[in-house]
């Protein structure tokens, strides 16, 4: 006794097995296109899960780049700033020294002395206020960044009599790598005796540069000449200190950058060698394998349809 055999059965294995050899070559074809090996998890479950850790450590480096740069963009405003600083800082020195010498000095030169502290008080306070060009935070207020750091009281002529500090002593810590941090700014005061040294009044150093300025103009126009000699000459010289350390300070702050960015891009070509390690394809092989998939499906499609043409009274007793 022959038994029938269900034409359907033909049919359903051959159309599972054309699905099969398509959606090989569809994968295959995706890897030449794209030069990727893993698209999705199920194409290789390690890979994928090593190419997603990869890609995460890539983006917090880039990350980590990018605060690099801004880093040393302001630090390279902050060295400008102590710049004019430092020059604004030996020139009041300079006068100072020259004013003490109570033989050559006229109550006319004085007063001239008086007039030029004055225009480095101004220096000193526009210096101080700097903002941020990229961001337009103020540099020198801590973290409170948002309003001018100092402002200024003036008397009937128009002179600075006081400024007021209106920031605080906090600078913010930047990551600029795996556990490691930075920062260029400084505040402008630290009345305290720990923390960040500040730029124009610190109490570490003794450096008090506006209110020295002050008193140094306040002595020319007065024309007490010991205390100018004495008092001004001594505080002008922790001023000086005090922001040579912190140009000192910002070089270090530099050089420190300098080396985290080329860790950084050090650390970026790694990680994307490792992640294209991970998940590229191999040209060649992957090529190779399409062919033997296409000529596979095409051996099925003939297959098939000598199969299909065959009719059922073939199987049929005569």
């Amino acid at each position: 006794m022959l038994m029938r055999v269900a034409s359907n059965s033909y049919t359903n294995a051959m159309l599972d097995q054309f699905n099969t050899l398509v959606a090989r070559q569809n994968t295959l074809q995706s890897e030449v296109s794209t030069g990727l090996s893993v698209q999705t998890p199920s194409d290789n479950p390690v890979a994928m899960q090593n190419t997603l850790n990869y890609l995460a450590d890539n983006a917090t480096q880039q990350q980590y780049s990018a605060n690099i740069s801004t880093l040393q963009a302001r630090a390279d405003t902050v060295d400008n700033v102590l710049q004019s600083l430092q020059s604004a800082s030996s020139q009041a020195s300079q006068i100072a020294t020259s004013a003490g010498n109570v033989t050559t000095n006229s109550p006319t030169q004085l007063a001239t002395y008086a007039d030029q502290v004055n225009q480095l008080i101004n220096q000193v306070v526009t210096a101080a206020n700097t903002q941020d060009p990229a961001t337009g935070q103020y540099l020198f207020g801590g973290t409170a960044s948002g309003a001018p750091p100092y402002t200024t009281t003036t008397g009937a002529n128009g002179d600075v009599t006081a400024a007021t500090y209106n920031g605080n002593s906090t600078v913010n810590q930047v990551p600029i790598g795996s556990n490691l941090t930075a920062t260029v700014d400084i505040p402008g005061a630290n009345p305290g005796a720990t923390g960040a040294r500040g730029l124009i009044t610190d109490q570490q150093s003794g450096a008090d540069f506006l209110n020295h300025l002050i008193s140094l103009r306040n002595d020319l126009q007065a024309g007490d000449t010991t205390a100018i000699a004495g008092t001004d000459t001594a505080n002008l010289q922790h001023d000086e200190n005090n922001i040579s350390f912190q140009v000192a300070n910002n070089g270090v702050q530099q050089t420190k950058l300098t080396a985290a960015a080329t860790f950084a891009t050090n650390n970026t070509q790694s990680l994307n060698q490792q992640i294209s390690d991970a998940s590229s394809a191999n040209i060649v092989n992957v090529m190779v394998q399409l062919s033997q998939a296409q000529t596979a499906y095409q051996a099925a499609l003939e297959s098939g349809s000598k199969i299909m043409s065959l009719s059922l009274l073939n199987y049929m007793p005569a």
